[in-house]
């Protein structure tokens, strides 16, 4: 909604993973190096880790997105707490192999032909495996035991280990020594600083045609840092309710207080507990005096559901791990922004409907 109002082509902060936006911070930019390094060694394990919403998946499909599949065959999948039998499978799938109902000494030999097949073709075999602080041990030695898998002198199969920081700590566990003999190169994904933030925000701006409108007063930057820390997803969040706040308002210049807000709004929303969940009795006390206020608005050309179900978005609890609450914050904003559309139409004459597409 906010994206007419400011002239954009697109959405600039959305919290899912895009290449499209991808922003070469100086960490960015050394995790990046550090991949395709090891693309160019085609041999051993690549180590990334950083914190939830660092960019690390993005990076990765920044990286996919420029690979050429005439000279390297990519197979990615994301870990869920996966065993070594499961992770074999998971592995082999990727690339297009037939798991089911196969036995895994059978599986093996095919994973193995395959990569000889793809070898002798002139093509590199890349795994890439996300959140892989969730593999298990025996996941993990699994892993190495494919690096073994050679033709002549050349390795098979390179692998690439995507996760957040507890994964550094299992790596440096007494069982991982032999692993960690085959890691080539590894690094860490921190926070921006306060220019990189301020980089990050108007590159993810100028993405989708931004002319100078929103325009950022003085501190206004500074305070998106300051409530962000310098993680791209919390910036995300943060500059996607300023903005739907700024359209609300009908303000084209953003300045400290209004970031102040927004992140106050989205710390009590994370942090407070206060609504019942999706599928209990009743909204809280909150949620009908939203609905209240807002239903004589419209009157019955407003769909009560929808009111109902936006209002306890707004109040519903907030307990779930940080992953969850940020989903859940975007839930909350389109839950508003199709609120709002429909008070929109309630309130736009007749006329005027006929004229304007939905």
């Amino acid at each position: 909604m906010y994206e007419q109002f400011y002239g954009l082509t697109g959405k600039p902060f959305q919290l899912n993973p895009d290449p499209s936006f991808y922003f070469g911070s100086r960490q960015h930019r050394r995790a990046m190096a550090y991949l395709e390094y090891g693309l160019h060694q085609n041999e051993g394990f690549i180590v990334v880790t950083g914190d939830v919403g660092a960019g690390k998946t993005t990076i990765l499909r920044s990286l996919l997105s420029k690979l050429d599949p005439a000279q390297v065959v990519a197979g990615q999948l994301v870990s869920t707490q996966l065993d070594a039998e499961d992770m074999l499978r998971l592995a082999a799938s990727s690339f297009g192999l037939r798991t089911k109902d196969v036995e895994k000494s059978e599986l093996l030999l095919s994973l193995e032909a395959f990569l000889v097949a793809t070898t002798q073709q002139g093509k590199r075999v890349l795994l890439i495996i996300d959140e892989a602080q969730n593999l298990t041990p025996r996941a993990v030695e699994e892993l190495r035991m494919l690096s073994n898998f050679q033709l002549e002198t050349h390795a098979l199969l390179q692998s690439f280990l995507v996760g957040q920081p507890e994964f550094r700590r299992t790596m440096q566990s007494p069982e991982m020594s032999q692993l960690r003999q085959r890691v080539i190169a590894a690094c860490h994904i921190g926070p921006m600083d306060l220019e990189e933030t301020r980089g990050y925000i108007e590159h993810r701006l100028t993405c989708v045609g931004w002319k100078g409108d929103p325009q950022f007063l003085s501190g206004a930057i500074e305070a998106v840092f300051q409530g962000s820390s310098g993680v791209p997803r919390r910036i995300n969040s943060i500059c996607d309710r300023l903005l739907l706040s700024g359209f609300l308002a009908g303000k084209h210049e953003l300045g400290r207080a209004d970031v102040e807000a927004v992140t106050h709004e989205i710390h009590d929303e994370t942090l407070d507990s206060s609504g019942p969940r999706e599928g209990e009795a009743a909204p809280t006390d909150a949620a009908k005096d939203i609905t209240r206020r807002l239903r004589p608005v419209a009157g019955a050309q407003l769909d009560p559901k929808s009111l109902d179900d936006a209002a306890r978005l707004l109040t519903r609890a907030q307990s779930d791990p940080i992953e969850e609450r940020l989903t859940r914050i975007e839930q909350r904003t389109d839950a508003i922004v199709s609120l709002l559309q429909q008070l929109l139409d309630a309130l736009r004459p007749a006329s005027t409907k006929k004229q304007i597409k939905p």
